[in-house]
């Protein structure tokens, strides 16, 4: 009953260790694993075909866009979503979301656990009616209802945050957003390139969804922050790098006895 949905770009190391990870401690519980690929370039679709995912191309990407191809490509009632770069770590993962959804038929989405933000929200019942940032869903390590998705589709003309945009949204349907003690781990470096892509999409995804404006006195007071910050961390790497270079000279001269 659980679809897993991978979006992946260029991403073949860590695809290779989520798919490892997938089909040798969950076979059991998934009943397919398809990868929406964006355009990469390595060798992400030979990886996919060999540990027998499913290998879905999409051209124009959008955060919603490839969504709501996730959801359409699936074909079960239940559809997990990873970027390639996290995966799942509590052995009941799987087992813990299909026992929330069969206990609940008014449940749209599920939000696992991989942040201290959102064990420190699960732990203090903090619901995403309240806090629908850090408890609604992030699509990577969610589920949601591909029923309820048929009724609601995923909004493609936000910059980001499309998994925010359709938590408030269902939430005023009358439908429910919960936690589920399923634990995974996100782990990505991002170039300088990447987050200022990161950066930008956030930007207008903030004002679109939590009307978050700027002023051009805010604008400047961040960069005159991140300037400062820069020189900040200069001085005081040059600073250790010296204490460094003097205790290793102290050390060639005062050695201690060797064990």
């Amino acid at each position: 009953m659980i679809s897993v949905v991978i979006r992946n770009k260029n991403q073949s190391v860590a695809l290779s260790f989520l798919l490892k990870n997938l089909t040798e401690r969950y076979s059991s519980d998934i009943d397919e694993i398809i990868v929406i690929d964006n355009l990469s370039t390595d060798n992400s679709k030979e990886i996919a075909e060999k540990f027998g995912a499913r290998f879905v191309t999409i051209k124009d990407f959008s955060f919603g866009g490839s969504a709501n191809l996730c959801a359409r490509e699936a074909q079960f009632p239940i559809v997990v979503i990873f970027s390639a770069h996290s995966y799942p770590v509590s052995h009941d993962f799987f087992r813990l979301i299909q026992k929330k959804f069969d206990e609940n038929s008014n449940l749209a989405g599920l939000r696992c656990l991989h942040s201290s933000n959102d064990y420190r929200n699960f732990i203090n019942r903090i619901p995403a009616t309240l806090d629908p940032n850090k408890s609604g869903l992030i699509f990577s390590g969610s589920a949601f209802s591909r029923e309820i998705w048929k009724k609601h589709p995923f909004k493609e003309d936000v910059a980001t945050f499309e998994d925010k945009e359709w938590t408030v949204r269902v939430l005023k349907e009358g439908y429910e957003i919960d936690f589920v003690e399923s634990i995974f781990h996100y782990e990505i470096q991002r170039t300088k390139a990447q987050n200022f892509f990161r950066f930008k999409n956030d930007l207008v995804g903030n004002y679109q969804l939590w009307h978050q404006d700027i002023s051009l006195g805010s604008a400047i007071k961040g960069f005159l922050f991140s300037v400062f910050n820069l020189i900040k961390s200069f001085v005081i790497d040059l600073w250790y790098s010296i204490l460094r270079f003097f205790y290793q000279i102290k050390f060639m001269f005062n050695k201690p006895n060797k064990f």
